[in-house]
């Protein structure tokens, strides 16, 4: 990615926001976010010996019962083998339930089993926990303004798809 400048046309200064000194705070505060919201989970999936890529398909999996295959390589953005490695070892350990499509039976449509729906609850406990303490603390303007910048970081091409995608309880 070419290097970008920000600056103002008019004034010929920057926001204070654009600063380089400002984006790679942000950045790095991003880096820390993941590191400590992911811990959690990573220590629970360490004792079934599973991984990120594990928590990730148990959570699109329980958002979307009976996604298939290939919409969950599409969100997940992985190989086919790593994907194949990742549900096989879920399918194998009960964790996930793959039926053959009603209509194609080519698809192979995805659900969590109740030992599923129960490991995708203790993963996600904490992650609620940590995103409703970090919510209650920073209040309603700035949680906007968060999932602003947060929708403005998915690329353009998929934004729309995305947000739609994304279930409001």
């Amino acid at each position: 990615m070419p290097d970008v400048k920000f600056t103002q046309a008019k004034s010929g200064s920057d926001p204070l926001y654009l600063r380089e000194s400002e984006l790679r705070a942000g950045i790095e505060l991003l880096f820390f976010a993941y590191r400590d919201f992911t811990a959690d989970p990573d220590d629970i999936l360490k004792t079934y010996g599973f991984g990120r890529a594990h928590h990730r398909v148990i959570h699109f999996v329980g958002r979307t019962p009976g996604m298939t295959v290939a919409e969950l390589l599409k969100i997940l953005r992985i190989t086919k083998q790593s994907l194949s490695r990742v549900l096989k070892q879920l399918v194998e350990d009960g964790f996930i339930d793959q039926q053959t499509g009603t209509q194609d039976r080519r698809q192979r449509l995805l659900y969590l089993t109740e030992k599923g729906r129960a490991l995708e609850q203790e993963l996600s406990a904490p992650q609620r926990a940590r995103v409703a303490r970090a919510y209650r603390e920073a209040g309603p303007e700035a949680v906007a303004g968060y999932r602003k910048v947060l929708e403005q970081l998915i690329n353009a091409d998929e934004r729309e798809r995305i947000l739609k995608s994304i279930k409001r309880d």
